[in-house]
């Protein structure tokens, strides 16, 4: 472990905010080792000679009569090689004084009383670096085994014990709790659950970023974050250490979150299992048991599917998955289910088209602001009456979202009213002689799945929109208006002709691979 050099001394929390420094550089090497001396001497100190701090004691010359007797002192520490003199506040030195180590590049410092202490604390330090470490980590861990310490808890306790900036995040990185100082964390990598240290560029002050995650066995995301900037003269292993502890905490407590969170995603699955097996008739004790959880098995129900990738924390995500719904003015059923979510939203009599038209232009709101954060693809299934509709049509939102998966141009989202009508163009495309002749109409675009072909496959699926092709897309609606020109430009057509427009949009689809 590294030796603390002065900038690093200051921090010690005997030194924080009782040691001041006054002139001279606090850039120069690491003292190595603290000596005591009276600051009456006449003659030089002894041991006051290479990579020392010198701490006067006793009657230290103050001001402007006796300032020539400490400037004399300084002087013999100076060509003896002392790194720093440290004196007490009553022998506050006169600018001369201070100007003089200036020019002889010693270091000169300022304690409160008593000295001595402050001498013990960095001799201490100097000589175990390891202990100031451990009784940084002591204090974490102590204060995290006295009392309940939530995220703001622990953030307070870390700043005041390392004096750095610290922040808790949540696992994508969004600031939950963060102390007077900010924290630069646009340099933590979210999606690499691991402890992380990242060299700040001069901007953000310099130093290092540590991260550390809070992770849940058999849950690779991580749950939470403590991120620290450490300064150059922090000790970087202790505030390593010292995050980990803080981690390890939380994520026990956590852990006891967490079971009771899995209880219930095992009952909500278990019951959804019972539903959709139980089919028009379900008996009175299912009744029962949807009654308990506010499941409404009578009216018109809407199913929706809602894949996500194998390694998605589908329990830890539910909330933030009901939360999208919440945004959108909706409140369905939602229960954790294989790799996603199966929801559904229950009316109190048949819906009319235009009400499911509505239905599922919010539903694909709630798609495109879960897909900002989450990885996921939505099927909706049509309107499908009585406790069994909630398997038809859950059933149905299945099928329309493992289509809707490769269905990127479409935002990876598919209500089954227009499964029909798209299988329908699908299998006409799929005849021999139809996919040469598209790709000869769009070759001028580029291959399938370049920035053209994509943007118009999913302008003409939008209806000619280009805020919605934004959307879908993710790009600046300038540039799906510039793609289209483009487009237009290559292939010589006109998209307001709905004939020409029929025919790219069968050749995307058979390019496109449907």
């Amino acid at each position: 472990m590294s030796t603390p050099d002065l900038a690093a001394l200051l921090h010690l929390p005997g030194w924080r905010g009782a040691v001041r420094h006054v002139a001279g550089p606090l850039d120069g090497p690491p003292p190595g080792d603290v000596v005591l001396g009276d600051g009456g001497g006449a003659t030089v100190v002894p041991g006051a000679g290479p990579g020392t701090l010198l701490c006067l004691t006793g009657a230290v010359g103050a001001g402007a009569a006796d300032a020539w007797r400490l400037e004399a002192q300084l002087r013999r520490a100076a060509d003896a090689g002392v790194v720093a003199v440290l004196l007490p506040a009553a022998a506050e030195p006169t600018g001369a004084t201070r100007l003089l180590c200036s020019r002889l590049g010693l270091a000169l410092l300022v304690a409160d009383e008593p000295v001595l202490q402050r001498a013990l604390e960095a001799a201490v330090a100097l000589a175990a670096p390891e202990v100031a470490r451990a009784r940084a980590v002591r204090a974490v861990s102590g204060a995290a085994g006295a009392s309940a310490q939530d995220g703001a808890g622990f953030v307070r306790l870390l700043q005041r014990t390392l004096d750095l900036p610290v922040a808790f995040l949540d696992g994508r990185g969004a600031v939950l709790h963060r102390g007077s100082d900010p924290v630069p964390t646009a340099a933590l990598r979210s999606g690499e659950p691991v402890p992380q240290r990242t060299v700040l560029p001069a901007g953000d002050g310099g130093g290092t970023l540590l991260a550390h995650p809070v992770l849940l066995p058999g849950v690779r995301a991580a749950q939470r974050w403590f991120v620290a900037a450490a300064p150059g003269w922090a000790d970087v292993e202790a505030v390593a250490d010292c995050l980990a502890v803080a981690a390890a905490t939380v994520a026990a407590r956590l852990g006891v979150d967490r079971l009771g969170l899995e209880r219930d995603a095992r009952a909500r699955a278990s019951l959804l299992t019972d539903v959709l097996a139980g089919g028009d008739g379900p008996d009175a004790e299912l009744r029962r048991r949807a009654a308990a959880a506010g499941w409404a098995l009578d009216g018109w129900h809407v199913g929706v599917r809602i894949g996500a990738p194998a390694t998605t924390d589908t329990a830890g995500s539910r909330d933030e998955v009901a939360a999208a719904f919440a945004d959108g003015g909706l409140a369905p059923v939602v229960v954790e289910h294989g790799d996603g979510w199966s929801a559904w939203i229950t009316l109190p009599r048949p819906p009319a088209a235009e009400t499911v038209r509505e239905l599922a232009e919010d539903l694909r709101q709630v798609h495109r602001a879960l897909r900002r954060h989450l990885r996921s693809w939505t099927g909706v299934g049509r309107p499908h009456g009585g406790p069994g509709g909630i398997a038809r049509s859950l059933a149905e939102a299945t099928d329309a979202a493992g289509l809707a998966a490769g269905r990127t141009e479409q935002g990876c989202f598919l209500h089954v009213d227009q499964l029909g009508v798209a299988q329908t163009l699908l299998a006409w495309t799929r005849t021999g002689t139809f996919p040469p002749a598209a790709r000869s109409l769009l070759e001028p675009l580029g291959p399938p799945g370049s920035d053209l072909v994509t943007t118009l496959a999913a302008y003409l699926d939008q209806e000619s929109s280009l805020v919605q092709t934004a959307a879908v897309l993710g790009v600046h609606r300038n540039t799906v208006a510039a793609r289209v020109a483009r487009v237009q430009q290559l292939l010589e057509v006109d998209l307001t002709d709905r004939d020409q427009r029929l025919a790219l949009h069968l050749a995307c689809r058979a390019v496109q691979g449907g």
